[in-house]
């Protein structure tokens, strides 16, 4: 935990998503200060409950008078960017600090967008009642290019993603599950969340294209990589592919450095990275897997090595949890660190 705080009113927007559960989750594992815990979500939830600390506790829906007569301190929210845009400055106008985890306000110049590990110093003295929540992709790249540039410096980046389903939420597993249940019982299947078929297939498309051929998801990492690492000008290209897996995302990670890698200095400064685990050591066939991040904290690290060509290009492995190192535990870190210095 950040700082002192008393204990919060909290509302989680969004509270019956996946995102949203994670949040219940992390807040009650790290024992988060709160008062009231005000779980919010549409009429669609209406009648469901959430449980917290073996409490279960009644959904609200989304209205602006249930917001209105509430004192919150604090909102997670894990909604859409239409809803997010139209919920997210209500709940400040009301005092509250919003931690936003969709696409609304990242590229707003006047809101944050934070990863702690890398720009948390944004938070300090932070006058914005609105924090934006990066993708999860770029949640878990960022922290491995600071590392990568404060030891030798980036001229060029280029990512592809391996992204599993539930990046799309709940409907995204279940459609996985659901296409592969079909197919081994010799079913056709229909994709309704994703374009194309998803089960046994690869789909290199996250988002609506662009004139120019990138996707949505591709367009968000250039960006939101370029403003949490404050380099504006940073030579970044992504190729971002779906997956027909349930939890964690993978990167492979090419990078053109300024001079040249020292891999065990590199080594050495992410194991002394309290939010990073290296996974790195080819002789015991050690490198991070999905299954090794599902359910983790961390972005973990492996298959680093350097170009054969030359010794200032570096190659690696980057896995993390999406749902929680890439959405939750992120937000709630960020929550922690802000009203820490608001409350101490």
């Amino acid at each position: 935990m950040e700082g002192k705080m008393k204990p919060l009113n909290v509302a989680i927007v969004g509270a019956t998503g996946l995102v949203g559960e994670e949040f219940i989750s992390i807040l009650e594992e790290r024992n988060f200060p709160i008062n009231e815990l005000y779980p919010f979500a549409s009429e669609n939830s209406l009648g469901e409950s959430i449980t917290y600390k073996h409490k279960e506790i009644d959904v609200i829906v989304l209205k602006e008078e249930e917001v209105r007569k509430r004192k919150i301190d604090l909102a997670l929210f894990s909604i859409g960017a239409g809803l997010a845009l139209e919920w997210a400055k209500l709940f400040a106008e009301c005092g509250a600090v919003v931690v936003d985890n969709s696409s609304a306000f990242r590229m707003d110049p006047e809101i944050p967008l934070v990863v702690p590990e890398v720009n948390g110093h944004l938070l300090k003295d932070c006058k914005s009642r609105i924090i934006a929540n990066p993708n999860c992709s770029t949640i878990q790249l960022v922290p491995f290019l600071k590392i990568v540039d404060e030891l030798f410096g980036i001229e060029k980046v280029v990512v592809s993603t391996y992204q599993s389903v539930s990046g799309a939420g709940k409907k995204g597993i279940e459609e996985l599950h659901s296409q592969v249940t079909s197919l081994f019982n010799g079913r056709n299947v229909k994709p309704e969340v994703f374009l194309q078929r998803i089960a046994f297939n690869l789909i290199p498309q996250i988002g609506p294209f662009f004139e120019d051929g990138y996707c949505e998801e591709e367009i968000k990492m250039i960006n939101e990589s370029r403003k949490i690492l404050e380099k504006p000008e940073l030579d970044i290209d992504v190729t971002t592919v779906r997956v027909p897996t349930f939890y964690s995302h993978a990167e492979s990670v090419w990078i053109e450095l300024k001079k040249g890698c020292d891999l065990a200095a590199l080594r050495e400064k992410i194991d002394d990275s309290e939010e990073m685990i290296l996974m790195d050591d080819i002789e015991e066939m050690l490198y991070p897997t999905l299954v090794d991040s599902s359910g983790k904290d961390e972005v973990f690290v492996g298959r680093l090595r350097v170009n054969r060509e030359g010794k200032n290009r570096l190659s690696a492995w980057v896995v993390a949890d999406n749902v929680r190192k890439g959405a939750a535990y992120n937000a709630v870190r960020i929550a922690e660190t802000i009203m820490g210095d608001m409350h101490e």
